[in-house]
């Protein structure tokens, strides 16, 4: 997923913007609105709820719950859906509803050097659990699968059967998006296996039959979450985000903004019907542009490629929390994947290049790509049907042990290997997402840095 360059300052409500650091350190800012002001306030409320009304549509139209949906193709340059889509991986993914008992999820055992990542979101969009091949968080006695786990609601303290890993969670509703690393269409039928041995049940079915699981959902039609929301008016939101806050509550840090809110009657099971509908419908719009607008303050830019703060872990920066739901929502915590995205334009034949000095490669426990994107955010068509580089085509190294990949829309000459071509659009804007699959260190703390493009 990509996120917004630039830096412009968003105010958590006269909280931190940024919350705590890992360090434990804090940053400040300014309170940009007034305490007293209905339309600020529920502004601030709109932006706060956001995630969660956006996280409440997506369900609605997803499939039902505690059922794995998987998607089965590859994109191509014909998929007019997702936008940014990534051919390193499909998806296999479930909601969660824990309000009853536990959920447990079996992974099956898999072939060694193969990624899988289950990232589990809580209804506010934080990573919640995300174990995968690189960290599988083994069940006692477990070696390579299969992995077996239990998703925990708020306050249980049952006990689980020997073997299961338990994996609480903070909201009674989360979902699951798993993806796993598929290698070409050849390799599509045994992803397609794997997918199929994903198991998932409630823990009292699992535990009268231990492996069964529920059938997959056949795949629901799609619908644009983000556009159902934007038009909701204010009365529609605001009722919607309280009555959702009675079933996934905001967590404990959020309390001085609740406390805010709730002079409008946002809270959770309340209403905001005493507040006039002009004064909601105008917070509406403040807080949806606000929201399409933000600009990530710790955003990093390195040789011009653009590298977000991490998502998935947002304490009180409500601001970014909104955005990253906005733009794509699944953020990824920073050791799951990076995105380092780089934003060009071209103007007729013009050619680029990346350069990878000996042993400069993107630094990972699992795989990296790069991937091409027309300014749409779709893939970009070229004869050869050739989107990305690195993983699906392996890059051909130069005598040195360097690698050069070469950027442009006109197919190269046979001096540069397939493999190091990356087409573009012949004119206009262009973006290149760079993926790295369980990035290490180096990579999270930008002591690698990505080389600069350049013309050639």
């Amino acid at each position: 997923m990509l996120f917004g360059a630039g830096a412009l300052a968003f105010t958590a409500f006269g909280l931190t913007a940024c919350g705590r650091s890992e360090s434990g350190s804090t940053a400040t800012s300014s309170v940009t609105t007034a305490p007293g002001d209905d339309r600020s306030v529920a502004t601030d409320a709109y932006v706060f709820g956001y995630p969660l009304v956006l996280m409440d549509v997506t369900r609605e139209h997803g499939a039902p719950a505690n059922r794995f949906e998987h998607s089965r193709t590859l994109p191509d340059a014909a998929n007019r859906t997702l936008v940014r889509p990534n051919q390193d991986t499909l998806y296999s993914k479930a909601w969660l509803d824990l309000r009853t008992e536990p959920v447990v999820l079996e992974v099956p055992a898999m072939e060694s050097g193969r990624y899988w990542l289950m990232e589990t979101m809580d209804m506010w969009t934080n990573v919640a659990q995300n174990p995968s091949s690189v960290r599988p968080q083994l069940s006692s006695g477990a070696t390579g699968g299969p992995f077996t786990y239990a998703f925990l609601p708020p306050g249980w303290n049952g006990t689980l059967p020997p073997g299961i890993t338990p994996m609480p969670l903070p909201t009674p509703q989360a979902w699951i998006l798993g993806r796993i690393q598929v290698d070409g269409q050849a390799d599509l039928p045994a992803v397609h296996a794997i997918q199929d041995g994903l198991r998932i049940a409630p823990l009292s079915a699992w535990v009268a039959n231990p492996g069964a699981g529920n059938p997959a959902a056949e795949s629901p039609s799609t619908a644009d979450a983000v556009q159902i929301v934007a038009g909701m008016d204010g009365r529609a939101f605001f009722d919607r985000m309280c009555a959702l806050m009675a079933i996934d509550p905001p967590a404990p840090v959020d309390a001085p903004a609740l406390q805010r809110f709730a002079a409008l009657g946002i809270t959770p099971g309340g209403s905001a019907g005493k507040i006039a509908a002009e004064v909601l419908d105008g917070a509406v719009a403040d807080g949806r542009g606000r929201v399409e607008n933000y600009r990530d303050p710790a955003n990093t830019i390195i040789e011009g490629w653009n590298y977000s703060a991490a998502a998935g872990r947002y304490g009180t920066n409500y601001g970014q929390r909104a955005y990253v739901a906005r733009m794509g929502l699944g953020g990824n915590l920073p050791e799951d994947a990076l995105y380092p995205t780089y934003y060009g334009s071209v103007d007729g034949n013009g050619s680029m290049r990346l350069h990878f000095a000996p042993g400069q490669l993107p630094p990972v426990d699992a795989f990296w790509s790069i991937t091409a994107y027309a300014a749409d955010g779709f893939l970009i068509p070229n004869p050869a049907s050739v989107y990305s580089v690195g993983h699906q085509l392996p890059v051909a190294t130069n005598p040195d042990g360097s690698v050069d990949i070469l950027i442009q829309n006109a197919h190269p000459t046979a001096q540069v290997a397939a493999a190091n071509w990356l087409p573009i659009p012949e004119h206009g804007k262009f973006t290149l997402t760079m993926r790295l699959y369980a990035p290490q260190p180096t990579a999270i703390d930008h002591t690698w840095k990505p080389p600069a493009v350049t013309n050639t």
